[in-house]
């Protein structure tokens, strides 16, 4: 049971999830503070307002905190741009690349029976009639 898991554990892929999800949340914190300590004060220097997460609706007795919402989807924009930019589109290049072309055909159709044979065959094999 316990090698199983072992081997389950150190496949590649499982090891490579692992490193994303923390290079993921480290990068969170970089994108977290660019939003709050870089792009919030040039918004904030254009429209007035010093922080999107100021921006409070009231409704009835509660608060709707749509500033903290802005500044989530700012944050998620950025994520996903920076994933599309760096990691999905050299990944499709590269699989682009190190795609094989598609081989040759080795066999044919037989004009009668329309069963595969070989394309050095000058009989097929199935009817026994001679294949041009």
């Amino acid at each position: 049971m316990f090698k199983g898991f072992r081997d389950f554990i150190f496949r590649g892929n499982v090891v490579d999830l692992a490193v994303a999800v923390i290079i993921g949340a480290a990068f969170n914190a970089i994108v977290s503070s660019l939003v709050a300590d870089v792009l919030n004060p040039l918004i904030a220097a254009t429209v007035g307002k010093p922080d999107f997460s100021k921006v409070i609706w009231y409704v009835g007795g509660g608060e709707i905190k749509v500033g903290n919402f802005f500044n989530a989807a700012i944050s998620f924009l950025i994520v996903a741009l920076v994933v599309y930019l760096f990691i999905v589109l050299p990944m499709n290049a590269l699989q682009a690349r190190l795609k094989k072309p598609d081989a040759a055909p080795t066999t044919k159709n037989c004009p009668e029976c329309l069963s595969e044979i070989p394309l050095a065959a000058r009989r097929c094999a199935h009817c026994a009639q001679p294949v041009a």
